[in-house]
């Protein structure tokens, strides 16, 4: 996989040299965060939205979440200041396993140490802090991203303003950990691993594919597949989900790298809102924003009664229902109804913000 090839043009840059001290332990020495803009900064410099993207994704919202970007809707570049950075540990531009280690001159690769969602929204409010930027009108993310949204209101409140996570839980379940070392494991057994020691330009494909098929029987749910493909043939030996799901696991190992996979999932397994702040029913209570919170009826990972805690919860919360037949991928398929939910939630914001002048 040759990274460079796969991030956009349009990316930007931010170098910081002062080191990053990890939550786990350890520190990089300098940090590199890729991010994308849409949009002017008003001279108050108060119209920001943060999106926060998931485990396989990138800085171009507009290319994996494009339905959200119209004058009018979620994400409207005429009224809006938009970013969306990549975080650490991914392969899109910013610091992770690809990058290279000023202390070693070599790749990172399964070196690369421990981070958690707590380092990354640390990284992107450095990113914020050297754009001059102070108050975010919107933090909004699914999946990976929600976890970053969440830790948002927790970190930063008096910089993120509202919050909308989507399809995720205050905490990474046992469901969703074991789900996700069965994926390192798969990537693991494949003979090109070598312990994470091996050529970017020969990583372990079969296994990284293969995590990826897994995971994608958890993205979607068992109506989508039914109704999707059925039992029919792509041919005489091979059903059709079989190829839909090979196809996704190639598709994967073209964009992605495995010690990037490894890294970001286990920052996901650690996703608590409570380690280290108290009580989980006291920490959520204490989240001070308002909180816009995304439910998918038919998500088989995030299950929505983990939606439901959180709303409960939350004291300024309230939840939506996604009710599509897409399982837990269905915020990226649903795009006019999410992105409705999201121009709705930002018209009742500046309605509170008009009334409290």
């Amino acid at each position: 996989m040759d990274h460079i090839q796969i991030i956009s043009d349009q990316t930007l840059y931010h170098d910081s040299v002062e080191p990053l001290k990890l939550e786990l332990g350890g520190q990089l020495p300098e940090v590199r965060i890729a991010y994308r803009t849409w949009g002017k900064l008003n001279e108050t410099r108060s119209n920001v939205i943060l999106i926060c993207h998931a485990l396989t994704g990138n800085a171009d919202a507009d290319l994996w979440w494009s339905g959200m970007f119209a004058e009018g809707g979620a994400f409207d570049e005429t009224r809006d200041f938009i970013i969306c950075s990549n975080v650490i540990g991914s392969c899109y531009g910013s610091t992770g396993p690809l990058s290279t280690n000023p202390l070693t001159g070599r790749r990172y690769g399964p070196d690369f140490p421990r981070i958690t969602i707590r380092d990354m929204v640390n990284v992107q409010h450095r990113l914020l802090k050297a754009l001059g930027i102070e108050k975010v009108n919107l933090v909004v993310g699914a999946s990976l991203g929600g976890m970053q949204v969440l830790e948002w209101g927790l970190m930063y409140p008096e910089i993120a303003t509202a919050l909308m996570p989507m399809g995720i839980s205050g905490r990474h379940s046992p469901w969703c950990i074991a789900q996700s070392e069965a994926q390192r494991q798969a990537i693991a057994a494949d003979a090109e691993w070598n312990d994470g020691w091996y050529d970017p330009a020969r990583q372990p494909r079969k296994g990284l594919a293969a995590a990826r098929m897994m995971a994608m029987c958890s993205y979607r749910c068992f109506e989508n597949f039914q109704m999707r493909f059925g039992r029919d043939l792509q041919d005489k030996e091979v059903f059709k989900v079989e190829s839909y799901m090979r196809y996704q696991g190639e598709k994967l190992v073209g964009r992605f790298d495995a010690n990037t996979y490894v890294t970001l999932t286990r920052a996901m397994d650690m996703h608590d809102l409570s380690r280290g702040r108290g009580a989980y029913e006291a920490v959520l209570a204490s989240l001070s924003v308002p909180t816009e919170i995304l439910s998918i009826d038919s998500d088989i990972l995030y299950p929505k009664e983990e939606q439901e805690e959180l709303a409960r919860l939350i004291p300024d919360s309230r939840i939506l229902f996604l009710d599509e037949p897409y399982g837990h991928d269905a915020f990226l398929i649903d795009i006019d109804t999410v992105s409705r939910m999201v121009s709705e939630f930002k018209a009742e914001l500046e309605r509170r913000a008009q009334s409290a002048a």
